[in-house]
């Protein structure tokens, strides 16, 4: 229980761990009590005065510790419980994020997918500006060689023309 609530959030790891200290010192309390009750009753000085002195107080006592052990046993119990809760929480946080990671995942191969295209089109219009460019040109050559043509054949003209009306 230690080591998952070390690897948890910060916000929820300190107060786990603290609950977790809670229930151990209680744990350790509730050890040593029973040790204690479960020691040989000989070490205890006048244990023959105690016994006859009346039962009464030590089944008094009994009760009490009965009674202490189990709300102990109860707070353990639902320590467990909500210890159980966290770990639930834990694995649905844990498969959100993965799921959250996994869309991730699509979106950035989306992403890529798209910026190579982006590439391609660039590239494409890239030739393309070269392509109508290159025939802008010719269209001009071709405009001036008609040109020069057209003008060659009117200074022909003009030079029969003259030929013929003046010699």
């Amino acid at each position: 229980m230690d080591l998952e609530a070390r690897s948890l959030q910060p916000s929820l790891k300190a107060t786990l761990l603290a609950k977790l200290r809670e229930y151990k010192s209680d744990l350790n309390k509730l050890k040593r009590e029973v040790k204690k009750l479960a020691s040989p009753i000989s070490n205890v000085p006048g244990h023959e005065e105690l016994l006859e002195s009346g039962m009464a107080g030590a089944n008094l006592a009994s009760a009490n510790q009965r009674e202490r052990l189990t709300m102990s046993t109860e707070r353990l119990n639902q320590s467990t419980d909500r210890i159980k809760e966290s770990r639930r929480a834990a694995f649905e946080t844990e498969e959100l994020g993965v799921s959250i990671l996994e869309d991730l995942h699509q979106q950035r191969e989306t992403l890529l997918h798209s910026h190579k295209k982006l590439y391609d089109v660039d590239d494409a219009i890239a030739k393309s500006k070269k392509v109508l460019t290159s025939m802008s040109r010719r269209i001009s050559r071709n405009k001036w060689i008609v040109g020069s043509i057209i003008a060659a054949l009117i200074l022909a003209i003009v030079v029969v023309l003259y030929f013929k009306f003046f010699h």
